[in-house]
């Protein structure tokens, strides 16, 4: 067979495996084979989604969530050959509004992404460190140091409080800033933190050479607040908070 005819002849394939109601198989393939792959490949994938989103899995009922895994594998043109790749697409697929039907659950595309981060988390194959900084050191007048495992993120909707239960059907009034992170025993925890919190530690990782305290003083200045040095003894309690969940590891002096 030549090559041109051969990648014609699996892109016939994938087609078939990926929506055989609208593609047909290739001629010569014997149909008990062919239900083997069609369901293989689905049940492979399903089975990622399944254990990459469980919050989002338990609140859709069996026959939407087969409609919304079905929807993916048909028409997501994923972007990676990698299994382990799959939840991201999906989060993509989703924000792309492909697959939604009415009586979705409006925060659906906001779980799905939290749940992915705390998988990207769980997988990244960052260690936390264990050398190169001063893990008592003073966090405002050195430098903090900030863990490569964890992510500042915010959603209009509690994402962390959805469970069977509780479903809220309106977005919060105001943003809700979640911190996801990974601590030194491999345990994924999140914390919920406010608005201010959250731009600290966006200050820290945006200027990573600069004092806690002068990134305080920015914090301030952003702030409209006048009295920096309150700032500054609020601020050194929230760093040591950080510093206590491993999400901040320790010190660095300024080199000259």
């Amino acid at each position: 067979m030549k090559n041109a005819d051969f990648q014609t002849l699996q892109r016939e394939f994938a087609a078939h495996l990926r929506n055989p109601d609208t593609h047909p198989a290739p001629e010569g393939i014997e149909e008990r084979r062919l239900d083997i792959y069609r369901n293989l490949f689905f049940n492979n994938v399903n089975g990622f989604l399944r254990q990459g989103f469980p919050v989002l899995h338990s609140l859709l009922d069996s026959d939407r969530w087969q409609r919304l895994a079905r929807a993916f594998f048909e028409q997501h043109a994923s972007q990676t050959p990698y299994f382990l790749e799959i939840p991201q697409e999906f989060v993509s697929f989703l924000a792309s509004g492909q697959g939604s039907e009415t009586g979705d659950p409006l925060f659906m595309l906001e779980l799905a992404h939290y749940e992915w981060m705390e998988l990207v988390l769980d997988a990244s194959t960052e260690v936390f460190p264990v050398s190169g900084f001063h893990p008592e050191g003073d966090m405002l007048r050195a430098i903090p140091k900030l863990s490569p495992l964890h992510v500042v993120l915010n959603y209009q909707f509690p994402v962390h409080e959805i469970c069977l239960e509780f479903q809220p059907e309106e977005p919060l009034p105001q943003p809700v800033w979640l911190l996801v992170y990974r601590d030194r025993d491999d345990d994924v925890r999140f914390m919920e933190i406010n608005a201010p919190t959250a731009r600290l530690l966006q200050l820290i990782d945006e200027h990573s050479d600069e004092t806690g305290k002068a990134v305080v003083g920015r914090l301030a200045e952003e702030m409209q607040f006048a009295d920096v040095t309150a700032l500054e003894t609020f601020s050194r309690d929230i760093l040591q908070q950080m510093r206590d969940r491993d999400i901040l590891i320790g010190t660095t002096l300024k080199r000259c």
